[in-house]
């Protein structure tokens, strides 16, 4: 393995807007829901965790290996996420150096900051999907009490099944867009 591209739809009680990603991941309540991912540019493969899936043993022990380059959108998301998953605390990062941030390689390019946007600038032929921004209100952030999530405080996979599976398919584009746009402005490289 020479290359693992990253993509993580997570839950959390904290507002990440708010917050910022280092509160966000160590609320109690945070969550890796989906961990979708891609092996030297082969199939993307979702990994849905909030099901009790689990991270295959070469793909986590790939997120520690010097010898991995692993790439995001905004990979530092990504890059404190998992470490908060594997443990770590904030004197024991993910080694920033094994990263590629493809979002980065976007603003040296002067292309927009959003993963839809650049690829719609790029004119991709897949796109990330429209229905993105719902799916992530539904699924990741809490939610009102209603009879269709039981009362509770946010919506589980069991209380929409179909929209469930649509998340799923939007982690797996995600990952797609982003491999697809790093490859368009991998030969213009960000300067060290």
């Amino acid at each position: 393995m020479k290359t693992l591209a990253i993509d993580i739809e997570s839950y959390s009680d904290c507002d990440l807007a708010k917050c910022g990603v280092y509160r966000y991941s160590e609320d109690p309540s945070f969550e890796i829901l989906l961990f979708g991912y891609s092996v030297d540019d082969g199939p993307v493969q979702v990994v849905d965790m909030a099901q009790g899936e689990v991270v295959p043993d070469e793909v986590r022990e790939a997120l520690t290996d010097p010898s991995v380059i692993k790439t995001a959108w905004n990979a530092s998301f990504e890059r404190t996420c998992l470490a908060r998953w594997l443990g770590r605390d904030l004197d024991h990062p993910l080694d920033p150096r094994q990263w590629r941030d493809s979002m980065i390689m976007a603003a040296y390019m002067s292309l927009p900051l959003s993963l839809k946007s650049c690829g719609a600038v790029l004119k991709l032929e897949e796109q990330k999907m429209k229905e993105g921004t719902s799916l992530l209100n539904y699924f990741c952030k809490p939610s009102k009490p209603t009879k269709a999530n039981n009362f509770g405080n946010r919506n589980l996979p069991e209380h929409a099944p179909d929209k469930w599976q649509t998340f799923k398919e939007y982690n797996r584009r995600d990952v797609e867009v982003e491999t697809t746009i790093r490859h368009r402005l991998e030969r213009l490289p960000v300067p060290d």
